[in-house]
């Protein structure tokens, strides 16, 4: 199960929440976190009553069969050679033993991607009574894929056994694709939207790092390189991948002392940086899964849905991307200087079941006296709206603020 932390292991800035938690550094291979939050109370006459969210799906098995398959034939050739140091020849022992399911797992849910979807749906329930209380309807759209689909069974379920009373739709369809992953070639109303570079990286000569992590962890595994398959700087990047992946699979230890924690943390600044450039460049891809936010909640605003939540699963090249274009927590802002980005952007929030709720609340003075409150993995968020009642933010400018924002990419 997923370790509860509290929520005082996020002050500080982003080298500082590394040396607290070096794990952070997987970045997008980092499993949930989930935090113990004292939310702040919203302002009087003010009661919570839907949420609009968008999740990744939970932790995983590797994406990628060939990396199973690579290191399969790589180990077995090392060890028929003679070629693998102890430390290594007690890695292909473990790597052997787990291949099977490895392989037959490949890009899967995980019990614990399963676990963390229960988690946040409980949380959600029990920060937000009110909404759920008297029961009502829900609906919930995912990718094809079937990791998606099954965090989206978890969550629900999750919702369902917290109050019967809660109607639940479960769609997974070429028909809602536009609202969860707009990207996918299925998808009927796919259309191509501009890509943009970052600033930093016309400035790269400014970052300095030499990684030598994968000379480092080739000379740990292997006696020699000599005559085996493969090029090796494609090889070590696979024995890192497979390591950050470890603890999402229940495998943590497969790799001994091969890689450490605090190695993967001592590079972390330049792999979040290519990270940066990997969700700023397709955030406007987005702007579908943002219009449909707006929309649905618009609907039930104005009377026009009787929903309670509208839950979206989708995978981290969709939310990473609109974590860029909402600016949470100030990741739009772009900055020239390499060595900023580490401040505004950092790759561990695009973890496994990342997740954003949108909290709506309605106040005293009519129906249009609505407040919304943004939760990113389960902490308040500051957006790029103009507020006097932060973490609060009217309805109405934040609606117009991001249809703005949608209308001026044609």
């Amino acid at each position: 199960m997923a370790l509860a932390i509290n929520v005082s292991a996020q002050n500080g800035n982003a080298l500082d929440q590394l040396k607290a938690d070096p794990r952070k550094a997987y970045g997008n291979d980092y499993p949930y976190p989930h935090y113990i939050v004292d939310l702040t109370k919203a302002p009087d006459g003010y009661r919570p009553f839907y949420i609009s969210h968008y999740a990744r799906h939970g932790s995983r098995y590797y994406w990628n069969a060939f990396l199973y398959q690579e290191l399969d034939s790589l180990l077995s050739k090392a060890h028929k050679m003679q070629v693998l140091t102890p430390e290594g020849e007690g890695f292909y022992e473990k790597f052997m033993a787990a291949k099977d399911e490895l392989k037959t797992g490949v890009s899967e849910l995980t019990q614990l991607g399963w676990e963390q979807h229960q988690k946040i749906a409980r949380t959600m329930y029990n920060n937000f009574p009110e909404v759920f209380e008297k029961g009502g309807n829900v609906l919930a759209i995912s990718s094809l894929t079937g990791r998606c689909v099954l965090s989206m069974s978890a969550f629900c379920q999750e919702l369902v056994q917290c109050n019967p009373a809660i109607e639940v739709r479960e769609q997974s369809s070429r028909f809602t694709l536009d609202g969860v992953v707009p990207t996918d070639r299925q998808n009927p109303k796919r259309r191509d939207y501009p890509k943009s570079t970052p600033k930093w990286e016309s400035h790269r000569d400014q970052f300095h790092y030499e990684d030598h992590l994968g000379e480092k962890v080739l000379a740990r595994v292997f006696k020699t390189t000599e005559g085996l398959p493969g090029n090796m700087h494609h090889v070590a990047s696979n024995l890192i991948n497979l390591y950050t992946s470890l603890p999402s699979i229940g495998h943590d230890g497969m790799m001994g002392n091969i890689i450490t924690d605090q190695e993967i943390a001592d590079r972390w600044e330049m792999t979040n940086l290519g990270s940066y450039s990997w969700v700023f460049g397709p955030r406007y891809d987005m702007i579908p899964i943002l219009r449909d936010i707006l929309a649905k909640a618009d609907a039930v605003i104005n009377g026009t849905s009787d929903h309670i939540a509208d839950l979206r699963f989708g995978h981290d090249t969709c939310i990473g991307p609109l974590t860029v274009l909402m600016g949470i927590n100030g990741a739009d802002t772009d900055p020239e200087d390499p060595n900023e980005v580490k401040n505004i952007y950092q790759n561990w929030q695009t973890c496994k079941a990342s997740n954003i709720q949108l909290v709506f609340y309605r106040g005293e003075k009519g129906a249009d006296d609505v407040l919304v409150k943004m939760l990113f993995n389960g902490l308040e968020a500051k957006l790029p709206v103009p507020t006097d009642c932060y973490p609060y933010y009217k309805w109405s400018d934040f609606k117009q603020f991001y249809q703005n924002r949608c209308d001026e990419i044609k």
